[in-house]
């Protein structure tokens, strides 16, 4: 669960480093600029935290689309830029595109895992029957 909290971490950082690139960029601010260094940074460290748990192409797609319908929404309030038609509907297929990399993942680390725990019995099986065929050979040699 912490590593879910690390990611969320990660989004709001990647967020307000990306809108204090914009803010610094349109005021000539450079506190902006000193914002979004430290938050870009942070965000990617925090990134790092919460792959050790979560798996990367969830939290990757996860981070980036998280964040680009937060600063996409930020961007249309507070700087004044377009939504289009076009735009929305990239974000729409954004959301779909997270939610399918997510249940994907999730059913392919349960089959993986059924499938390592099938080949680790067939080993033993097959270990098994070569010990026991090697045991009768030596039987019938003596």
């Amino acid at each position: 669960m912490i590593y879910w909290i690390f990611l969320a971490l990660a989004i709001v950082t990647e967020v307000i480093g990306t809108l204090s690139m914009k803010h610094a960029s349109v005021s000539g601010d450079f506190t902006g600029m000193a914002v979004m260094y430290v938050m870009i940074a942070s965000s990617y460290i925090l990134l790092a935290i919460a792959v050790k748990k979560v798996a990367l192409g969830v939290a990757y797609a996860l981070w980036e689309g998280i964040g680009i319908l937060f600063i996409t929404t930020f961007s249309v309030l507070w700087f004044g830029e377009s939504l289009s038609p076009m735009k929305i509907g990239g974000l729409v297929l954004l959301i779909a595109g997270i939610g399918l990399i997510k249940s994907g993942t999730k059913k392919a680390t349960v089959s993986q895992s059924a499938q390592k725990v099938k080949q680790a019995a067939d080993r033993a099986v097959s270990a098994v029957k070569s010990g026991s065929l090697a045991h009768n050979h030596a039987k019938t040699e003596a």
